[in-house]
């Protein structure tokens, strides 16, 4: 069966044949580093991470590239209001200089990369920050100028979407629709038309820019992507991914200003999006009030991140998702039986793959990424008492491949807590406990239980005392 996916562009699901087989390039939207990711954020991380999985496990070579926007984004996909780095700097009371923006990008850049290592996420081949691809901006930008594709205003030159004839191919939008001529925030009276989206912004009153030839300022959000996915994949690439907010607005400035730069269609072969991941019935994730819930929420909770992947691959990146907690705690349960059901299977390590249940895993998998369907696979070859126990564990761990769940550090001594990264501080942690629990101080027994769960490992209570096991 050949690899499908879902593509946005097309609205269909289409074979997958990449430009230059077995090579595939592959852009996806990284995070604006202002604050910490929330677990909607992280959603499209595990989206990418899936897919590039799936990519590899079928033989493709793949090169991809996620950006970190460190400057120049507004509030929103629109063209006003105050930049998400400035309202960071303000948050934390830092000073408005580019070198503690620069600070505050890397913190949170460095707390985004241990989410994405949490949740065995792999890190992308090439991660680039914007604010060290300025030349590029200004190339792509000068190029549209002389094109006469953009135009300068007192504020900050901006891409005319009238001279571009195929701008609302990917929103599905209708062109000339009352919708598409209304300003996203507020009239701007020197823009042409108002949906005409910003390439540079002009520095405000507070002095802060990139010092270029087109004038002062900051790249706007939507070219730093191009810039960048130009840079290291080429004027045509495979696969560019992202959440479907990203659809009507940035994904749909990005190829404008691409194609109308390079002269070249498509930009992008396939477009991929992934849905919401909603929270109490219906509620925006953000992050800001109770929607604002991090990866160390989850932790927290004494819930190993895992246990978060898990829970989503539970249903297809296209289906809105709504979290709660005890919708986490139930797949948590769920996953922690998965874990004792392989690690039931004993030592055992030279078993085959099941052809059977390998050839159906690539039929659910490569039918645009069918995670649901491919996870009931699992209990089948768990409960299938017609195959061995080590073909068991070999196919279970074939299917981790693309599942990243974490297997094949399930069981055996070379996964022993004693010989983890951690073991010094679990060695600790153990011992307080015993003592909590000698002096009959539950909960403290409790609470050092979850500091040593949210570590990635079980508490066990026996007659020969705690038994510690990966969860």
């Amino acid at each position: 069966m050949a690899l499908k996916f879902y593509n946005t562009l097309t609205r269909e699901k289409e074979i997958f044949t990449p430009i230059n087989p077995p090579n595939v390039g592959f852009y996806s939207c990284g995070p604006t580093v202002y604050n910490y990711a929330h677990i909607g954020n992280l959603r499209a991380y595990i989206f990418a991470d899936i897919l590039q999985k799936t990519l590899e496990y079928d033989g493709y070579r793949v090169k991809r590239v996620m950006n970190i926007t460190d400057i120049g984004q507004l509030t929103s996909d629109a063209d006003e209001g105050e930049d998400k780095m400035i309202k960071g700097l303000k948050r934390e009371g830092r000073p408005l200089t580019m070198e503690a923006m620069k600070e505050m990008a890397v913190f949170y850049k460095d707390k985004f990369m241990e989410d994405l290592a949490a949740m065995n996420i792999k890190t992308p081949d090439i991660i680039a920050f914007a604010s060290d691809h300025i030349t590029e901006d200004v190339e792509i930008i000068q190029k549209l100028l002389d094109k006469g594709f953009a135009y300068k205003t007192s504020d900050g030159i901006y891409f005319e979407i009238a001279k571009f004839p195929d701008y609302w191919n990917l929103s599905g939008r209708k062109k000339g629709s009352e919708e598409n001529t209304e300003s996203r925030i507020g009239e701007n009276k020197e823009k042409k038309n108002q949906a005409d989206f910003v390439l540079w912004k002009f520095s405000d009153k507070d002095g802060l820019g990139y010092e270029t030839k087109i004038g002062k300022g900051f790249p706007g959000w939507h070219i730093e992507c191009s810039a960048m996915g130009i840079k290291y994949l080429g004027e045509q690439f495979d696969i560019h991914t992202g959440g479907i907010d990203h659809i009507p607005v940035h994904h749909t400035n990005e190829i404008a200003q691409s194609e109308a730069a390079t002269g070249k269609k498509p930009f992008v072969r396939v477009w991929m999006h992934n849905d919401f991941l909603d929270i109490n019935n219906g509620g925006k994730m953000a992050k800001s009030g109770d929607g604002f819930i991090t990866l160390r929420s989850v932790i927290e909770k004494g819930i190993n991140p895992i246990t978060y992947r898990f829970w989503l691959l539970m249903a297809h990146y296209r289906t809105k998702m709504n979290f709660n907690w005890e919708a986490l705690e139930g797949a948590e349960t769920a996953i922690k039986r998965l874990y004792a059901l392989y690690n039931e299977l004993g030592m055992e390590s030279k078993g085959r793959v099941s052809k059977k249940y390998q050839q159906k895993f690539k039929e659910y998998i490569e039918d645009d990424l069918d995670t649901p369907r491919a996870l009931t696979l699992l209990w089948d070859v768990f409960k299938d008492e017609n195959i061995s126990n080590a073909d068991k564990k070999a196919t279970v761990l074939d299917f981790d491949k693309v599942f990243g769940l974490g297997f094949s550090a399930q069981g055996g001594p070379a996964s022993g807590w004693e010989n983890g990264p951690d073991a010094e501080k679990i060695s600790k942690l153990v011992k307080v406990r015993e003592q909590a629990r000698q002096n009959k101080d539950f909960k403290k027994s409790d609470e050092l239980r979850k500091e040593i769960n949210s570590l990635g490992y079980e508490v066990k209570d026996t007659a020969e005392g705690q038994k510690i096991s990966k969860v």
